[in-house]
């Protein structure tokens, strides 16, 4: 059974806006945009702070997305922030909401 999380896509994270990019593809997007968030592997994104998902796109196939990763990989930078600027202007960052906790009842007593 595929979970919840399986979500083939690329993405570009950035570290601000017009800032650092970072060009990915992964099988789980949701877990994988986590794993940058917190830091958890040394690499690009930790050492220059690329946190922020400001794009992504869906595929049904592997293969499809990493063609697509590596297109995008070998595009000037001004491509990339065109491409980014046409849908998500406002450099959002478009993975807010998958990670907060619900706010229950009785949620105020959790807090220190």
């Amino acid at each position: 059974m595929v979970g919840q999380d399986a979500f083939i896509a690329v993405y570009i994270l950035a570290s601000t806006r017009n800032g650092t990019l970072y060009t990915g593809v992964t099988s789980t997007l949701m877990a994988r945009i986590r794993q940058h968030k917190l830091g958890t592997f040394e690499g690009f994104t930790k050492t220059y702070g690329c946190k922020t998902l400001v794009w992504y796109e869906a595929h049904a196939v592997m293969a499809e997305a990493i063609r697509r990763e590596k297109q995008i990989k070998r595009w000037r930078r001004d491509w990339k922030l065109q491409l980014i600027e046409a849908e998500n202007p406002e450099w959002r960052d478009l993975s807010d909401h998958w990670f907060e906790e619900p706010e229950g009842p009785l949620s105020w007593l959790q807090r220190p």
